[in-house]
């Protein structure tokens, strides 16, 4: 396996994500950022950040899979999230969890941000993924 994911003694616990991530490999492969749209441009319904986040990871599985690569392969991962606020992490993580046996996503997550945005580039669109791999 190309990486290893861990959280060192001494850095917050629990959390739903690993702080560590060591890659060994020589093809990067970089997912750009991926929102809730199926292919052929169908929304997930305007509003349900659940659904759009399974969506969102649904299509990085897709990008990730172009490349030859798995979440297992993930570095890391970079969500973006418009008008964040912490009253919606269940809604998040519930997006999270609902899709990840779907999709081979270990929980917990490879090392992961979450920013808050004001807006992404399409009105509706709630979340958007970013995913860096590493396979040999």
């Amino acid at each position: 396996m190309s990486v290893r994911r861990f959280t060192p003694e001494g850095l917050l616990r629990p959390t739903p994500y690993h702080h560590v991530a060591v890659g060994t490999g020589s093809r990067h492969v970089h997912v750009s950022g991926q929102i809730s749209g199926l292919a052929d441009g169908v929304p997930v319904p305007e509003g349900d950040l659940s659904g759009q986040v399974a969506q969102a990871l649904r299509n990085t599985a897709h990008g990730l899979a172009g490349a030859g690569a798995t979440f297992d392969d993930v570095l890391r991962l970079t969500f973006y999230v418009t008008r964040w606020e912490p009253g919606k992490m269940e809604a998040f993580m519930a997006g999270v969890e609902g899709v990840a046996d779907e999709i081979g996503l270990p929980l917990p997550l490879p090392p992961s941000s979450l920013i808050g945005v004001d807006c992404l580039f399409v009105p509706g669109v709630l979340v958007e993924v970013e995913a860096t791999a590493l396979v040999d």
